[in-house]
């Protein structure tokens, strides 16, 4: 039988690998457990209060309110928006997905309610915007012509593109918000929002719509990444401690 301290390290190793398969795994199925564990943990304020505070918490508020903005992005269809994301992308013959555009356009608006208003840069945010996205896929010859470069890039580098797709998340002006920001108090007293590390994270959904919408598509398969990651961690931090104890026994 292998020594102890032998078994110890491989439930160590054994942890991490688990840990980092668990992890490639959500990103493979396309979860955003990073942000949703960022907007689901904050304790949430109204923008009326946040406005209000005399003293700076210190961690990230999840602070609620409508919007305002006088000079609004205005889309083809009328609607009026305060962010554009959209990104464009072709599959190569070798299977790999290109971004061929990346198109970003914000405006600063107010987050507002009755008791009080707060201004927020959407250029700040974190990525992807909590909505829900407009996924367009077909031929890359269905796309218009401001692309034809990219799209000649990556044929001649790779072959012509056999698919593509487009994903556009939108903030519209009528949208209820949750913004993940850290309230900072000025010497006046007034506060104000700015991005936490990482960026705003700004949703246009409520906070149990916002969660399932960042575990992704592949509701089983997050179950089993979560539950790999878990047993990783146990198996990582119980090796660490278990070997640690060992030396200090045998010392």
């Amino acid at each position: 039988m292998p020594p102890l301290p032998v078994i110890l390290f491989g439930c160590a190793l054994l942890g991490a690998v688990l840990l980092a398969s668990g992890a490639l795994w959500l990103r493979a199925i396309g979860a955003q457990m990073g942000l949703g564990r960022r907007l689901a943990g904050a304790r949430e304020i109204t923008v009326g209060d946040a406005a209000g505070l005399t003293q700076a918490p210190s961690r990230p508020l999840r602070v609620t309110g409508r919007i305002r903005c006088p000079d609004p992005l205005v889309a083809p269809d009328g609607e009026r928006l305060v962010a554009y994301h959209r990104d464009v992308d072709v599959r190569s013959p070798k299977g790999a997905w290109r971004t061929i555009e990346r198109l970003r356009e914000t405006r600063s608006f107010e987050l507002w309610d009755h008791a009080g208003s707060m201004v927020v840069d959407p250029a700040l945010a974190a990525e992807p915007l909590v909505t829900i996205p407009l996924v367009w896929e077909g031929r890359p010859d269905e796309l218009g012509g401001e692309l034809a470069s990219g799209l000649a890039r990556v044929g001649a580098e790779e072959g012509p593109p056999v698919a593509a797709r487009a994903v556009t998340r939108t903030i519209a002006e009528v949208d209820r918000l949750l913004v993940l920001a850290q309230v900072r108090v000025a010497g006046g007293g007034a506060a104000r929002l700015e991005p936490p590390a990482g960026g705003f994270v700004i949703s246009a959904l409520e906070l149990d719509a916002a969660m399932r919408l960042l575990g992704g598509p592949h509701r089983r398969q997050l179950a089993v990444a979560i539950a790999v990651l878990a047993v990783g961690g146990l198996l990582l931090v119980g090796g660490v401690v278990a070997s640690l104890a060992s030396v200090l026994a045998a010392g």
